[in-house]
């Protein structure tokens, strides 16, 4: 299942880019608890959701798009990869987060966070 969310923006590309680019930063996304940091691997705790690992694929900094999929998760996924890309605009920005998940039953669930997460940083942005 495929999810595309484009959220147009009023900051900056790099500012944006400057928080959903730091894998280690996670005030963006409503429900964490913790996060670490191993090499590649993000490891967060979320209320509601227990624990959950995603590998960073890649992170470029010059198209300002970052890669993950998630390794693990309770319950476990089939698949998840996702991409998050700020795209310079004249006034603002794009952020489009595509994100391809299985089973299809979790799709609801995971639009739900990414739109919370775009409330979220939208209120981090206004800080």
């Amino acid at each position: 299942m495929a999810i595309r969310i484009e959220h147009p923006l009023p900051q900056d590309a790099n500012a944006v880019w400057a928080v959903v680019g730091d894998p280690a930063r996670i005030d963006w996304v409503p429900g964490v608890e913790s996060c670490a940091m191993e090499d590649d691997v993000r490891r967060f705790t979320m209320a509601g959701a227990g624990e959950l690992a995603e590998r960073i694929v890649s992170r470029d900094p010059e198209r300002r798009r970052l890669e993950y999929s998630v390794i693990q998760s309770t319950p476990p996924l089939q698949a998840h990869r996702a991409a998050i890309e700020v795209v310079a605009r004249p006034k603002g920005c794009l952020l489009v987060w595509e994100t391809e998940v299985r089973p299809e039953a979790v799709e609801p669930f995971i639009r739900r966070s990414m739109e919370g997460a775009l409330a979220q940083l939208e209120t981090v942005l206004s800080s």
